[in-house]
């Protein structure tokens, strides 16, 4: 039996059953998906200038652009419907940093979440033997949380400036020839905006999956166990020094009720004792 299966035999995977390992292991294939979703994107449209003069006309005008989507470095070559002389263009805009960051806590994430798995499944008891493992798991998967957050959220931005910046619409307007009412300029196919707009879905649901894996981390920290004993001792003293007060009043009540029914009446010597006054008088008669 090969060793793998002699671990999988062993139980040794059992740890993915546990929602800590296997919300690790989702963030995983999610980094996965954010960051080949958009740092593998490259695309570009298609323009056509039909001059007034066909011979300076241009029907097939191809603008490629890629990841990291530095617009302005992306330039093309379009006609001016003015004899054989040629317009030289770029697009408008740069988004690469929010791009470039993206991709970067994409790739940290995954590979934080490679070993956390690997460290869950092989090393569970030594992750497990003091504070100290857990500990930084809980401040890592925190501050993961948010630099999801934040790139997810510059990156969500960015791509709508590479909409803007590769409409169509915007880039024939660079167009001088596209000014003039006598040439025609249209979109001959638009760029496939759909794997970037899958990236910004990935890059949220990163996000959710961080932040909510932050209580199941926390729970391995001492703090969450020094809560607990911290909140169940008040609760222990309470109910000690309850049970206390209550034996004391019942023994309270019992002996002082008793004490209390035996001095409120006379006793039978002093209630049968008869006054002498009256005696004297009748005998004196």
């Amino acid at each position: 039996m090969d060793p793998v299966s002699q671990l999988a035999s062993a139980g040794t995977f059992r740890a993915l059953k546990e929602p800590l390992a296997f919300l690790r292991a989702l963030e995983l294939l999610f980094a996965i998906f954010a960051f080949a979703t958009c740092g593998g994107y490259s695309g570009g449209l298609r323009l056509s200038v039909d001059c007034v003069n066909k011979t300076e006309s241009n029907l097939s005008i191809d603008i490629a652009f890629a990841y990291p989507f530095r617009l302005h470095q992306v330039t093309f070559e379009v006609p001016t419907c003015e004899g054989k002389e040629r317009q030289k263009l770029a697009l408008v805009g740069d988004s690469s940093s929010s791009a470039e960051f993206f991709v970067t806590v994409a790739v940290f994430a995954f590979l934080y979440s490679l070993a956390a798995t690997v460290v869950y499944i092989f090393f569970q008891n030594k992750y497990r033997e003091n504070n100290r493992g857990p500990l930084i798991d809980f401040i890592v998967t925190v501050v993961f949380s948010f630099l999801w957050l934040v790139g997810s959220s510059a990156w969500a931005k960015g791509l709508s400036d590479v909409k803007v910046a590769t409409d169509p619409k915007e880039v024939l307007l660079l167009m001088s020839a596209c000014k003039q009412s006598s040439n025609k300029c249209m979109a001959v196919h638009s760029p496939v905006m759909s794997s970037l707009n899958t990236s910004v879905v990935f890059g949220f649901l990163n996000f959710i999956l961080w932040a909510g894996n932050i209580w199941f981390v926390f729970k391995e920290t001492g703090w969450h166990s020094s809560g607990q004993r911290y909140l169940s001792d008040p609760m222990e003293k309470h109910s000690s020094s309850y049970n206390q007060g209550g034996y004391n009043q019942d023994s309270y009540g019992s002996s002082g009720g008793y004490s209390q029914q035996a001095s409120l009446g006379p006793s039978s010597d002093e209630f049968g004792q008869q006054p002498s006054g009256p005696t004297s008088f009748n005998n004196q008669i």
